[in-house]
C-alpha cells in the first residue's frame, strides 16, 4: 500500500505540472482549420475567375438594386500586367453574355475596376496533404467491416474514398508556393462601394510576372561631357 505522504506528493506534482501546463510567458501558437486555396496555373484558370467574378458581381448589384439595364464600364488598371489585359477580356465577354450592357468608354456607365497585388513569402511552405492518416484508418475500417456488410463500415469506406480524394487534389495541385496572388474587384459610384469582392490564389514563382505591373524600364542617364 502506497503511504499517504507518498500520495499526496504526488498529487501535489501533478497539480504542479497541470499548472504549469496552463501558463505560458507567451501565446502559443496553432493552425487554422483546415482550408484549401485554388491554385492559377493556366490562361483557362483566368476565365474561371472572371466567371465568378462576374457572377457574384452581378447578384450583388442585384440585392443593391442596381437594375439589369444600368450600363457598365470594365477599367483597365494603370500600368496593366498581362493578367490584367486578359482577365478585362474575359470580365467584358462574360457580362455581355449575362445580359448586360457594357460600354466601351466610362461615360455614364457604373465602372468595374480590379487590383491585383502579388504577395511572396520568405518562409518554407509546408505541403501538407489533408486527411492522410483518416484515408488510412477508414480504409482498413472499411476493409475489415465490409466483410460484415454493417453500414458503419460502408460509411467508412465513404469516407476513406473522400480523404483519398482529397490527397490526391492536394498532390496534382503540386503543393503550396511562396507567392500568393490577391485579386480584387470593386463597382463604386459616387463614393460608395457598391459590390465588392476579395479572392486569394496561389501562383508559381515562375508566373509571377504574368501578374506583375508592366512598368517601363529606368535606366540611367548618360550625361556626355565635352572638354573645352
Amino acid at each position: 500500500m502506497i503511504p499517504k505522504t507518498t500520495r499526496l506528493m504526488a498529487l501535489g506534482a501533478g497539480m504542479a505540472l497541470l499548472a504549469a501546463c496552463t501558463t505560458a510567458p507567451i501565446p502559443v501558437s496553432e493552425n487554422f482549420p483546415l482550408t484549401v486555396q485554388p491554385k492559377v496555373r493556366s490562361a483557362g484558370h483566368w476565365n474561371l475567375l472572371s466567371k465568378d467574378v462576374v457572377a457574384q458581381t452581378l447578384e450583388t448589384l442585384n440585392k443593391v438594386g442596381s437594375a439589369s439595364p444600368l450600363a457598365l464600364h470594365v477599367a483597365l488598371p494603370p500600368e496593366p500586367s498581362p493578367f490584367d489585359t486578359a482577365f478585362r477580356e474575359f470580365l467584358i465577354t462574360e457580362l455581355v453574355k449575362a445580359g448586360r450592357v457594357v460600354h466601351q468608354s466610362p461615360d455614364k456607365a457604373l465602372e468595374i475596376s480590379y487590383k491585383t497585388q502579388l504577395v511572396r513569402h520568405n518562409s518554407p511552405r509546408p505541403h501538407f496533404v489533408p486527411g492522410g492518416l483518416t484515408m488510412v484508418t477508414a480504409g482498413l475500417y472499411a476493409a475489415y467491416g465490409l466483410r460484415f456488410e454493417s453500414m458503419d463500415a460502408k460509411l467508412a469506406g465513404g469516407l476513406g474514398l473522400a480523404a483519398a480524394g482529397d490527397t490526391v487534389a492536394s498532390i496534382n495541385s503540386g503543393g503550396p508556393t511562396s507567392t500568393e496572388l490577391i485579386l480584387t474587384t470593386t463597382v463604386a459610384t459616387g463614393g460608395r462601394y457598391l459590390a465588392r469582392k476579395t479572392d486569394l490564389y496561389y501562383i508559381e514563382e515562375d508566373d509571377s510576372s504574368l501578374f506583375a505591373a508592366l512598368q517601363a524600364a529606368k535606366l540611367p542617364k548618360t550625361v556626355k561631357v565635352v572638354g573645352p
